[in-house]
C-alpha cells in the first residue's frame, strides 16, 4: 500500500478562441479552491507553438499561486528552441515540467521523429544536462501501450528509458479498466522501476467526444460501458450520472490499493471534476467553503 500523501493534480490546455480565453479565469478558480499540487498546461493549441502554454501557465500561478507545470515536447524542435523555453519558464519561477515526445506528422509515422531530440527520454536527458535537478520532471504513462508502440514490450523499454534519462515521476494516459494500471505498476517494480505512477483519470461527460479520444490515444472503452454510453447519448443527464458512477468506482479501486495520486484531464471544464471530487469524498478546503 502506498504510505505517502496522495497527490491531485488537473490539466488544462491553452483556450483556442476567445470564448474560451474567457471563461478559463474563472474554470481555474474553482478548480483552485481544491487546493492541487499543481495545474499541468498542454503544449500550445494542437501542439502548435509554446506561447498559449506560457501563457496559461503564468495565469495559473499568477491569479492562483499554485504551481503550474508546461508540457515540453521535442517533435519537430531543436536543441536551441528548447533551450530558450526552458530558460524562460527558469525564469518565471517554473520548478516542474512535463517532458514528452509530442504527436508526430502524419508524414512520420511509422519513421524517425522529425527534429534533433527524437524521443522523450532525449528530452529528459537534455533537461537535466543545462538545468541538473532544478525542474521536477514528469513522463507519460501507457498501462494499454502506446498505439504508436511496435509491442507492448517496445513501449516498456521506452518508458523505461525516460526513467533512467531522469524522470521523477510518470502520469498515465487515462484507462477505464484498472487491472492496466495494477499490471503496469507490477511490471514497473518488477523492473526495479521506483518513481510513482499516477493514474491520469478522464470523467465522461460526452460519448462522441470520448470515443474519438480513445481511438487516437489507445484508451479502451469497456464493451459494457460502450454499450451503456450509446443507450444514454440522447440522454445527457442520464450519461452524466452513468459517467460520474463509472469512473467514480475506478479512483476508488485506485486509492484503495495505493496509487500515489490522480491526475484530471480537465478539457478545461470544472463541472465533472468538481461532481467527481465530491462523490469520492475527498477534501475541501475550510477556505472554500463559503
Amino acid at each position: 500500500m502506498n504510505t505517502h500523501p496522495v497527490t491531485f493534480s488537473f490539466e488544462l490546455f491553452p483556450p483556442r478562441t476567445p470564448e474560451g480565453t474567457a471563461k478559463l479565469p474563472a474554470v481555474i478558480a474553482r478548480l483552485a479552491e481544491l487546493r492541487p499540487e499543481y495545474f499541468s498546461v498542454t503544449y500550445g493549441a494542437g501542439g502548435s507553438d509554446q506561447d498559449g502554454t506560457y501563457e496559461t501557465v503564468m495565469r495559473v500561478v499568477q491569479q492562483t499561486g499554485i504551481e503550474a507545470a508546461p508540457h515540453l515536447t521535442c517533435v519537430g524542435s531543436t536543441r536551441e528552441k528548447i533551450k530558450l523555453l526552458l530558460d524562460r519558464y527558469r525564469a518565471a519561477g517554473i520548478r516542474r515540467i512535463v517532458a514528452l515526445r509530442g504527436d508526430l506528422p502524419a508524414t512520420a509515422l511509422g519513421a524517425q521523429a522529425p527534429g534533433e531530440l527524437h524521443y522523450a527520454n532525449e528530452l529528459v536527458s537534455f533537461i537535466r544536462e543545462l538545468h541538473g535537478d532544478h525542474f521536477h520532471l514528469e513522463v507519460a504513462a501507457y498501462p494499454e501501450t502506446h498505439p504508436q508502440a511496435t509491442s507492448p514490450a517496445a513501449d516498456f523499454e521506452n518508458f523505461r528509458r525516460k526513467v533512467a534519462a531522469g524522470a521523477d515521476v510518470a502520469v498515465s494516459q487515462y484507462f477505464y479498466n484498472a487491472d492496466s494500471y495494477f499490471d503496469f505498476v507490477e511490471r514497473c517494480g518488477k523492473a526495479g522501476l521506483k518513481i510513482p505512477v499516477i493514474a491520469g483519470i478522464m470523467p465522461i461527460t460526452n460519448h462522441a467526444q470520448l470515443t474519438r479520444f480513445s481511438a487516437a490515444c489507445g484508451a479502451e472503452i469497456p464493451r459494457w460501458v460502450r454499450l451503456r454510453l450509446e443507450q444514454y447519448q440522447d440522454d445527457r443527464q442520464a450519461l452524466l450520472d452513468f459517467g460520474l458512477d463509472v469512473v467514480t468506482r475506478l479512483c476508488r479501486t485506485l486509492l484503495d490499493n495505493g496509487c500515489p495520486g490522480l491526475h484530471f484531464y480537465t478539457l478545461n471544464q470544472s463541472e465533472a471534476t468538481l461532481r467527481l471530487w465530491k462523490n469520492l469524498g475527498l477534501p475541501v478546503p475550510v477556505s472554500s467553503v463559503a
